[in-house]
């Protein structure tokens, strides 16, 4: 995925402005203006529309860098069992550390929320190794918990006194990781 922090400072460097960017031709369908709207949400963190590998070889090129100095590599575990408010402790033990130190907090972390964010890290890093990316220089960017509702068949009620029931619940959550080199 594109990193936009990245491409904003890249570009910033190159002392080009959208315009020129436009110019050196995202998609072969889309005229300078399209690619610079396109250029102009990425840059502001919307990607839509979605750049594919494609649109980010021809930004690489035109800036002048390699394309792995503009991606980023994410992996995500939807609607995991576990509460959200447990599930971020874990993920600010591990936010801004290296992937392999990273991997080892998680190893000695004495919550149940760090078997699933390892899973979800050793993703992030298998998939980062697949577009070949320099594996040692990784770290976690991005450890977020987004909450994923109600957990399914998971509403239970408990008596309580005077005749009453009170239902009680279980919480999912959305796990996601970012890896990015250095």
């Amino acid at each position: 995925m594109l990193n936009v922090e990245k491409l904003k400072k890249y570009r910033k460097q190159a002392d080009q402005t959208v315009s020129d960017l436009a110019r050196a031709g995202l998609r072969a369908s889309w005229d300078s203006n399209q690619s610079a709207s396109a250029i102009r949400n990425w840059e502001k963190g919307l990607l839509k529309p979605q750049p594919t590998m494609s649109d980010v070889d021809s930004l690489a090129k035109a800036l002048g860098v390699a394309r792995q100095d503009l991606l980023v590599w994410n992996a995500t575990h939807k609607f995991a069992p576990i509460a959200p408010r447990k599930a971020r402790l874990v993920a600010d033990l591990i936010r801004g550390r290296y992937a392999q130190e990273a991997l080892d907090v998680l190893d000695f972390a004495n919550k149940r929320a760090a078997v699933l964010f390892k899973k979800v890290l050793e993703s992030a890093i298998a998939n980062a190794d697949e577009q070949e990316a320099d594996v040692s220089r990784l770290f976690v960017s991005d450890a977020r918990v987004d909450e994923g509702g109600i957990r399914q068949g998971t509403r239970r009620w408990r008596p309580k006194d005077r005749g009453r029931a009170v239902s009680w619940t279980r919480l999912a959550s959305h796990l996601r990781i970012a890896v990015d080199t250095e």
